[in-house]
């Protein structure tokens, strides 16, 4: 297969991510600006040919999912009325990915309404981490790398030498996934016995099954918004016994207030990746980031030259692990 030449672009809550990227693969970010109107309309310019160039775009939907995914629909139809070759959507958070079933009734399925209007827009590929539910993947016709963030994390919490570590899930619907954490670090698991009564963000924790007594207690979980699960979760792993609590998320969604009440909790550390650009993280203490770009970066150089990517879904090459969390 022929392919066009390479060219990131950022749109405007992903230029630090794909600067990272870009330095990975040691490439010019490409030139383009997306402003918004005093009306909150939305405009986007490439400020360069992309014609016949394979396009990558890189955008999460993260703090401003509305905005950023309109942002998203934009950046696209710009790129294939301006004759690029292909446009890969590089979706390092897809905030929309909760809203993945028909649970009730009179609701819309967000994320397959999401998954449609960005093929129609034009995408001809998409790459995302950690989407809430696999299926998801199902919503997009067209190819879809669902990467893990997993191997990375795992990575730099067995370089931290943690003893007595229990790999614990915040409830039984991430069960399957906090096992493969177990497995990947050698670990006994928990679970926590959690309900969820309303879309209040707010989840009551009932108790928790498994031994954390005088452990390590790593609470993993795909994401986190207020905060909330992760506080109650760590009071009730220090009345069962735990000597430390640590968290381990993929995506880190959390606003200002949601942070201070972190700060103040019985959580030691929370480490997460940097798939959201949340400018409320540089106010915490506890929280450490793990970059993830290079993962993406080496997710993309495999795309472009027609290498298999599912070897990155089990275990990372060192160079994609830069943390240095002690």
């Amino acid at each position: 297969m022929q392919h066009g030449e390479i060219k990131i672009f950022a749109g405007s809550s992903g230029i630090a991510f794909a600067e990272d990227v870009c330095q990975y693969l040691g490439v010019e970010i490409g030139v383009a600006e997306a402003f918004t109107f005093s009306d909150r309309n939305t405009f986007v310019r490439i400020g360069e040919t992309v014609r016949d160039k394979d396009v990558y775009l890189v955008q999460p939907i993260g703090m401003r999912p509305n905005d950023e995914f309109v942002e998203i629909l934009f950046w696209i139809d710009a790129f294939k009325r301006a004759s690029a070759n292909t446009v890969t959507l590089i979706l390092p958070y897809f905030s929309y990915a909760k809203g993945d079933k028909k649970d009730e009734p009179r609701v819309s399925i967000r994320a397959r309404v999401c998954a449609e209007s960005i093929e129609l827009a034009g995408a001809d590929r998409v790459v995302a981490m950690d989407l809430h539910s696999h299926q998801i993947q199902g919503f997009f016709k067209k190819p879809v790398d669902h990467l893990f963030a997993l191997p990375v994390l795992c990575e730099t919490i067995t370089r931290m030498q943690l003893q007595d570590l229990v790999v614990v899930s915040p409830d039984v619907g991430f069960a399957k996934q906090a096992h493969k954490f177990a497995d990947y670090l050698g670990t006994p698991l928990a679970i926590g016995d959690k309900t969820r009564k309303d879309h209040k963000e707010r989840a009551e924790i009932m108790e928790i099954i498994g031994d954390v007594n005088g452990k390590t207690a790593l609470i993993v979980d795909d994401f986190s918004i207020s905060g909330g699960t992760l506080i109650e979760m760590a009071k009730l792993l220090k009345e069962r016994g735990a000597k430390r609590v640590l968290a381990c998320l993929s995506h880190l969604v959390l606003n200002e207030a949601s942070i201070a009440k972190l700060e103040e909790s019985p959580l030691e550390m929370i480490i997460g990746t940097d798939s959201v650009e949340n400018p409320y993280i540089a106010q915490s203490s506890k929280i450490k980031l793990v970059s993830v770009a290079p993962l993406f970066g080496e997710t993309i150089r495999r795309i472009h030259k027609s290498e298999s990517v599912s070897p990155l879904f089990e275990k990372v090459p060192d160079k994609l692990v830069t943390s240095k969390i002690e």
